[in-house]
């Protein structure tokens, strides 16, 4: 028996201007089913029929998440993704990063946590640029 990830959902007050500010955020998910978004639920459609789900909850967030997205640059390094998602609206939770390793823990504009990872040319020591 198998089983497998189907979605991943996200509890936010606005899951329409959520979606849209992950889908800037990430490139493997795409907005590409706008037209049938509620003001309920909002996603964005991901690879292999994985999606990213934004639903609606009235309360605001109030505690750590248990668990979180962990995202990795493919064209640039950790620092000049982390740079570009704050001025994208994310919030520094927490720096952990060091030279070639460590992450930086970011929160989306509703602040749930999620992580920028190193790159895999920095994993691997290859230059970017």
């Amino acid at each position: 028996m198998t089983t497998r990830t189907a979605n991943f959902c996200i509890d936010c007050a606005d899951p329409r201007a959520l979606a849209l500010w992950w889908a800037d955020v990430v490139d493997d998910f795409e907005a590409d089913e706008q037209d049938e978004w509620t003001d309920e639920e909002a996603w964005l459609a991901g690879p292999v029929g994985r999606d990213l789900v934004f639903l609606k909850v009235p309360e605001p967030k109030q505690v750590k998440n248990r668990m979180h997205v962990c995202v990795r640059p493919v064209d640039t390094t950790r620092d000049e993704e982390v740079e570009r998602l704050l001025a994208h609206g994310a919030t520094m939770v927490d720096d952990l990063r060091q030279p070639d390793e460590g992450w930086a823990v970011l929160a989306d504009p509703e602040g749930n946590e999620f992580c920028v990872l190193t790159a895999d040319a920095e994993r691997c020591g290859v230059a970017q640029g």
